[in-house]
């Protein structure tokens, strides 16, 4: 236990935290006999392949290696990837490299993906993976590929242009490659691929335009990656353009080399400008034997003077395509259905020919343009449901949502309740008490979800058979899967406590998660199968004959690869505090030096902030706090109010005034600290260290490291000293999405909010940390302070970290700042 715990920052940093080998990305698919993941070949190997589970019909199960990025290309481990990829996968928080995403067709049988921004084609059928060959410059990079929900196209973005790929049948004939729409040239006017084609965009002014890609508000705040989305019959495409250069300009700069020049790109600063987003509806025409001849485009309408976000998009078979829309406050969103129209007729013969100055021969077709009545035309909307709430509203990923038959499912902020919940046609059908984090799946039968309960709304007594033993964890703790009737019946499908998510198609799905024992993530492929030798009309006590069919259920678990630690973090959960915040209490383990003491001084390891949490039933949310603990202090994290999991009038007490509340939760989890451990100590009979609360530490990054700021300039009396990693100390710095959710636009708002007209007041021990190429929290916000500091004459330490961006995945960087933090408090505390 000892060599893990000294061995423990090297060893975190060498396997991406631990996840390097694991399976990930689990998708079902067809039947759910067979599902896709990726995985890494070790557990120090970033480079991840893809792979499938398969079930077969007699119940035994084996993984197959679809494609590996090395057996591809030579310099798989020499990653190079666009700067667009690049600033998707931090996004997305993506420390991975190989095939770190996928796109497979309805069926199952095709799978699209990337490798150093080259586009490749696994045909699962014939076990076979082919390159794609992109020749033309302008056609690259690749980007964002999805493969055509019928298999026989590939649509990607270059950011430029949006490019078709029309796949041969025999690889012989060589794929087809034609740009469908692009960006509105630099005059305004279109760059259009042929006479019968546009973008839709005609007229637009001139501005640094993108196509196909999200814009940075969507992948940062909304979890909204993708800038283009097929129909579910492969006969359309819905594509996003934006304009950024309605947004600021920041530069990035790497003050080691000063030759080399600082990188500007668009950020969408809290309190002006937003990237002006179009949608735009695409008719695609293909031939006979599906290649593309031409398109049509209609500009999609909604108020976006009123709503300038476009927050989710869903188009599912049978039924128009789906928008949320939300306004600059997401205080009002509207659902809306996009009308879609006739498509294009397939042609099976050219009208025309001509040869060209090179010789080639040209095919041309015509498109007949259907003639429709004022309101009916493609790409006009209409509103279906409008929501308000007086904070915020909420989304939840998977809404909104059509069910098979036509039934609209929505998301619900019920203040009443104090539940989020989701809506049937505009009623609600989710139980009070079980708050709705993501929609999985919808059928006409039920939605499949993942929810948190709040005990004091949803009782114990009146939970469902499977949970009774274990009720008292099924809290704000636990992710938990369940299938949720439109009756308002539900039953779990996650039994252990923890953090789950599923994927499900036909008879199978994929349940992925980890719990408290789970010192590797769990990913299990589960499939009904026919029990051996079942009649199929086998007949019951009476003799009589009904039909049913004995069905069994089949486990696979997918192999883990993935490092561990070598130690179980020795926690203990409690209620704190007249709030009763959730807490995890990590304690020096039994093999430390530290396992008998006394007295221990205390280190708060918060997130602290709204629209995250810390005290989660996984117990790789704890490897870094039981680091800590066993260096000499009882680890304190804390769940205050705007923190996610106890519903919406939990989350909107910090509207407006973020910081003081959360620091006076912290403050309240200090003072409630020693009775919490007087009652574990009575509760378990083992003795535990008392807390000694005149050396009170916090560390923290994002909002956790402005919490740790905050926390010994405004609370010197409670903390002693303090890592403030990444603070966005002034919210002025910070996007639009998030901040104004909370602040709104009142820069009076933003000041009080703000620690910098603070600085003045610090008189404890204080260390800043911050990367020069984080794109999320600029380094400018720890400058600021630093610069507010010194001209307070106030002594701190900064710890500038040369090309880390927010996500800190340097090895010898991650490495270190927690050796530097610990020797930082080790001299503050003593």
């Amino acid at each position: 236990m000892v060599n893990a715990i000294d061995e423990f920052p090297a060893l975190k940093a060498r396997t991406l935290r631990f996840t390097c080998g694991a399976p990930r990305s689990a998708r079902v698919i067809g039947d759910g006999s067979r599902a896709l993941f990726l995985r890494s070949d070790g557990p120090e190997d970033t480079v991840t392949s893809l792979w499938m589970s398969v079930i077969g019909e007699d119940g035994e199960s084996n993984e197959v290696l679809l494609a590996d990025p090395r057996a591809l290309l030579a310099d798989a481990d020499a990653e190079d990837v666009p700067a667009e990829e690049k600033a998707r996968r931090e996004r997305a928080r993506e420390g991975g490299s190989g095939i770190v995403g996928y796109s497979v067709d309805t069926a199952g049988n095709r799978v699209a993906f990337t490798i150093n921004g080259g586009l490749f084609l696994t045909d699962i059928a014939a076990g076979a993976t082919r390159a794609i060959a992109i020749d033309e410059s302008e056609f690259k990079p690749v980007l964002n590929p999805r493969i055509s929900p019928d298999g026989r196209h590939i649509m990607y973005t270059t950011g430029t242009y949006l490019v078709d790929v029309d796949l041969a049948e025999n690889t012989d004939d060589g794929d087809a490659v034609s740009v469908v729409a692009s960006v509105p040239q630099i005059d305004g006017t279109i760059d259009e691929p042929s006479d019968e084609t546009s973008d839709g965009t005609d007229g637009a002014p001139a501005g640094e335009w993108k196509i196909g890609l999200a814009e940075f508000a969507a992948g940062e705040e909304m979890d909204r990656y993708d800038g283009f989305w097929w129909s579910p019959d492969s006969k359309y495409v819905l594509f996003e353009t934006f304009d950024a250069s309605h947004e600021r300009t920041w530069y990035i700069a790497d003050p080691a080399d000063p030759t080399k020049p600082a990188q500007g790109r668009r950020y969408p600063q809290a309190m002006t400008a937003n990237a002006d987003v179009h949608l735009t509806l695409l008719e695609l025409g293909y031939d006979a034997d599906g290649c593309y001849y031409g398109g049509i485009a209609h500009r999609v309408e909604w108020d976006r003077e009123s709503y300038e976000y476009l927050a989710a998009v869903s188009w599912t078979a049978g039924h128009e395509p789906l928008l949320l829309v939300q306004d600059r406050l997401q205080q009002h969103d509207q659902v809306l259905a996009v009308r879609v129209g006739d498509p294009i007729a397939t042609m099976s013969t050219p009208e025309n020919g001509f040869t060209d100055e090179d010789g080639d021969e040209v095919e041309t077709f015509s498109i007949a343009i259907p003639e429709y009545a004022p309101g009916e035309e493609p790409g006009t909307t209409r509103v279906l449901e409008e929501h308000h709430n007086d904070h915020w509203l909420d989304l939840i990923a998977g809404t909104p949502a059509y069910t098979p038959d036509g039934r609209l499912i929505c998301a619900m902020n019920d203040m009443d309740a104090d539940t989020n919940r989701l809506t049937v046609d505009g009623t609600s059908f989710t139980p009070a008490g079980l708050q709705v984090r993501e929609v999985l799946d919808v059928t006409d039968d039920d939605v499949l979800c993942v929810v948190q309960r709040t005990p004091e709304l949803l009782p114990a007594d009146e939970l469902p058979f499977l949970w009774q033993s274990n009720a008292d964890e099924h809290d704000a703790r636990s992710f938990d899967v369940v299938s949720i009737h439109f009756d308002g019946d539900w039953e779990p499908l996650t039994y252990t406590p923890g953090q789950w998510t599923m994927s499900r198609s036909g008879d199978g799905c994929v349940v992925t998660g980890r719990g408290m024992d789970d010192a590797r993530s769990q990913m299990q492929h589960c499939m009904n199968v026919r029990a051996d030798g079942a009649a199929a009309d086998a007949a019951d006590a009476d003799g009589n004959a009904d039909g049913a069919e004995v069905m069994s259920m089949v486990v696979a678990p997918i192999e883990n690869h993935a490092e561990t630690p070598g130690f179980t973090p020795n926690v203990r959960f409690a209620r704190i505090g007249e709030r009763k915040l959730y807490t995890a209490i990590i304690l020096p383990s039994e093999a430390s030096g530290h396992a008998h003491d006394d007295t221990l001084p205390v280190l708060m390891k918060p997130y602290g902030g709204p629209g995250f949490q810390q005290v989660v039933e996984s117990q790789s949310f704890y490897w870094d706090a039981q680091w800590w603990a066993d260096q000499g202090y009882i680890v304190v994290t804390a769940d205050g109010r705007g923190t996610t999991g106890r519903g919406p009038c939990w989350d909107r007490e910090i509207y407006l005034d973020m910081k003081a509340v959360t620091l006076e939760d912290q403050v309240d989890a200090v003072h409630a600290l020693p009775d919490a451990l007087a009652s574990i100590a009575t509760k378990t009979g083992v003795a535990v260290p008392k807390p000694d609360l005149g050396r009170v530490a916090m560390i923290g990054w994002s909002y956790g490291g402005f919490l740790s700021a905050l926390a010994v300039l405004d609370a010197p009396d409670t903390f002693a000293a303090a890592c403030a990693g990444a603070p966005p100390a002034d919210w002025t710095l910070y996007d639009t999405h998030y901040t104004e959710r909370y602040l709104g636009l009142d820069p009076t708002t933003y000041e009080h909010n703000s620690i910098i007209a603070d600085a003045p007041k610090l008189s404890r021990p204080l260390m800043l940390i911050h990367g020069f190429a984080d794109d999320n929290v600029t380094i400018a916000n720890s400058l600021r302070l630093s610069q507010a500091l010194m001209a307070a004459g106030r002594k701190h330490t900064f710890l500038p970290l040369n090309g880390i961006t927010h996500m800190t995945n340097d090895e010898t960087v991650a490495r270190n700042l927690l050796l530097l933090q610990r020797d930082f408090l080790a001299d503050a505390l003593v």
